[in-house]
């Protein structure tokens, strides 16, 4: 008998032959994936209007959106921010899960290439029929090899990175949300601290209203209901100011959380809150909705979808799976290597599904209609984006309108305050009007304070909603700062 290997591997040849033939063969089982296509405006209505029309999905989410927090001009505002990206633990943990789908891809793509494995093993005889060979040695090497014949393992690799970049945009969103989060509280903080401010300086007001109410009681020139309603104002102002400074500390609060660290050590120092708010295009291109996170993943979960059809699909053909071994054993080391006690093999499986009652085919309509509700989430998500904006434009644009006629009205309080006050101290007026006066001037303070702390959330928000910023790659973005 021949005992050479080449002659011994020419009965296989036409296993290794037949393999190479399907592998040449092999085709692509998940559909032609076309991006889908949503309905968008070639401009914003509230930016003004134009027409509208479909085009195909190309995110451009991990284009650069700059840092659009410093279009606000504030360094700490600045400083906050970039501790989001150490320190907050939902960023951590989208971090996290994108390190994870990562590793899932690698995992998948692994399963394209051969497994290699290694056995040894040492085994101890004793009895009378174990006389000769008390010890047995074995030491084999092994090989298997699934052929990517249909190329389901290629589609996996395709679905396991399209979650990957879903991931991405997960990750970027978790961030951009935190780092609005953060500028919003940041803003209202600010806001805060200047109607603080403005009630400090109301309760001095008061106590001096109060003062001279007084004086004038004394000298029978006022009434005891003038010096009642005094201490009023300046009873309910100081429970303002008190209630105020307890909503500021839950604003540091919030903050703390944001930048990852214990309420009780972190603060804010009181400072100068400058409400610079940053310009809007009066066009804002359509095409950079396109930069969302949200709309990104959404479109990824699509090719996602895609690729499992083509998995589902591949079922309907049969499995194959190469294998070899080569080995040997013997009652000493030298003695493994003889060939007289060496083993090799050479095998190729196949496996085929006859009959399932049409389970392959129900996955496959199932997979199907995955794909399908993921094409129908992403329109619904490009239109949700879309309603984002259109509400963030209205909203900037209907405060600053609102800006100027808040300054004249508080102007016009504070002046009708101090005359109104003078014509009491001439015993022209009753106090209830000094009391109406300075109620009114307050309220226009704090309303005013208050429409600024919200064009600046709503800059932040616009921001948000168009994925990190409005300007594109290259562009100025101080340029539109003012």
């Amino acid at each position: 008998m021949n005992t050479n290997p080449a002659f011994v591997l020419r009965p296989t040849a036409w296993l290794l032959a037949t393999a190479l033939a399907m592998l040449s063969a092999c085709t692509t089982m998940a559909p032609s994936y076309e991006p889908p296509s949503a309905a968008a405006p070639t401009a914003f209505k509230e930016a003004p209007a134009a027409g509208s029309n479909w085009f195909p999905a190309a995110p451009a989410d991990a284009l650069d959106r700059g840092l659009w927090w410093q279009l606000f001009g504030d360094p700490i505002l600045s400083k906050l921010v970039g501790q989001v990206e150490v320190s907050n633990q939902n960023v951590a943990a989208a971090v996290a899960a994108y390190a994870q789908a990562q590793a899932l891809v690698r995992q998948q793509r692994a399963a394209l290439f051969p497994s290699l494995a290694l056995d040894a093993g040492v085994t101890r005889n004793g009895g009378a029929a174990a006389l000769g060979k008390p010890t047995n040695l074995q030491l084999g090497l092994s090989a298997s090899w699934e052929p990517d014949v249909w190329d389901r393992l290629r589609l996996a690799v395709s679905s396991a990175q399209a979650s990957a970049q879903a991931s991405a945009a997960n990750l970027a969103a978790a961030r951009l949300s935190a780092q609005a989060a953060l500028a919003t509280d940041y803003f209202a903080l600010r806001e805060a601290d200047n109607e603080i401010a403005l009630l400090t300086a109301a309760v001095s007001a008061y106590q001096r209203a109060l003062t001279i109410t007084r004086n004038q009681y004394k000298m029978a020139i006022a009434q005891r209901t003038d010096v009642l309603q005094a201490q009023t104002q300046l009873e309910t102002t100081r429970a303002n100011l008190i209630a105020k400074v307890g909503q500021r500390a839950l604003l540091e609060h919030a903050i703390a959380l944001l930048v990852g660290k214990a309420p009780a050590d972190f603060s804010i120092a009181v400072a100068p809150w400058d409400v610079k708010v940053p310009a809007v295009p009066l066009v804002v291109p359509s095409s950079l909705l396109q930069r969302r996170p949200d709309i990104a993943t959404a479109e990824r979960a699509v090719a996602a979808a895609n690729a499992q059809i083509g998995i589902q699909r591949a079922a309907y053909f049969p499995s194959l799976a190469l294998s070899a071994s080569y080995g040997g054993a013997g009652s000493t080391l030298p003695s493994l290597f003889q060939a007289s006690n060496t083993l090799w093999s050479l095998g190729l499986s196949a496996a085929q599904t006859l009959f399932d009652a049409g389970a392959i085919a129900a996955r496959v309509e199932g997979a199907q209609a995955a794909r399908d509700a993921a094409v129908a989430n992403y329109r619904q998500t490009v239109l949700a984006a879309f309603q984002a904006v259109e509400d963030e434009l209205a909203t900037s644009r209907s405060l600053a309108e609102q800006e100027s006629q808040r300054r004249a009205a508080s102007a016009d309080a504070d002046r009708t305050e101090q005359l109104t006050l003078n014509q009491y101290l001439q015993g022209q007026v009753p106090y209830t009007s000094v009391v109406a006066a300075q109620v009114s001037a307050l309220a226009a303070r704090q309303t005013l304070s208050q429409l600024m702390s919200s064009r600046q959330a709503a800059a932040v928000a616009l921001i948000q909603a168009m994925g990190g910023g409005w300007h594109a790659p290259g562009t100025d973005a101080s340029a539109a700062a003012r």
